[in-house]
């Protein structure tokens, strides 16, 4: 397998952009404005949903733009790899909504909802992929010690 690729200031400014449209998308779709009456056949249930999923989305692309603007300031040189490293972190991912509280919704917005879940999984992977290049991984003979070591505590 290969390694994955380095972030650049490439990567990550066409990805920030493609994040604040897709959150403005993701505002105006959920700014309905009363066309629940009109797609559902229970309102009330449907605008909970809709509260739900907003609350869901919204939050994805907000965590994803907070990751790619810390990822522009360490380019920019405005932070530390440590200062990344540490406070720069993609908070884990929200649980997927209910899928039969999302059939309450319209497809546009069924559809706004998965695009935001894919990005922020896209984002996740790069952030995992950046975060594995530093973790720390014990070389080969402390990986043989504490074999050694267990095997002989086995005995």
């Amino acid at each position: 397998m290969s390694s994955p690729a380095d972030l650049s200031p490439t990567i990550i400014d066409s990805l920030y952009y493609e994040a604040l449209e897709l959150a403005d998308e993701a505002r105006c779709a959920f700014d309905l404005s009363g066309r629940l009456e009109e797609t559902s056949e229970n309102p009330d249930l449907a605008r909970i949903a809709l509260s739900c999923e907003a609350l869901r989305a919204t939050t994805r692309m907000m965590h994803s733009i907070a990751w790619l603007l810390n990822q522009r300031a360490y380019f920019a040189g405005e932070l530390s790899e440590f200062q990344l490293r540490r406070y720069g972190r993609l908070p884990p991912a929200q649980e997927d909504g209910d899928p039969d509280q999302i059939s309450l919704l319209p497809d546009d917005l069924q559809e706004i909802i998965g695009r935001t879940s894919r990005f922020y999984a896209r984002v996740e992977r790069l952030d995992h992929a950046w975060r594995d290049r530093y973790a720390m991984k014990p070389l080969a003979i402390q990986r043989l010690r504490e074999r050694l070591g267990a095997a002989v505590m086995s005995l």
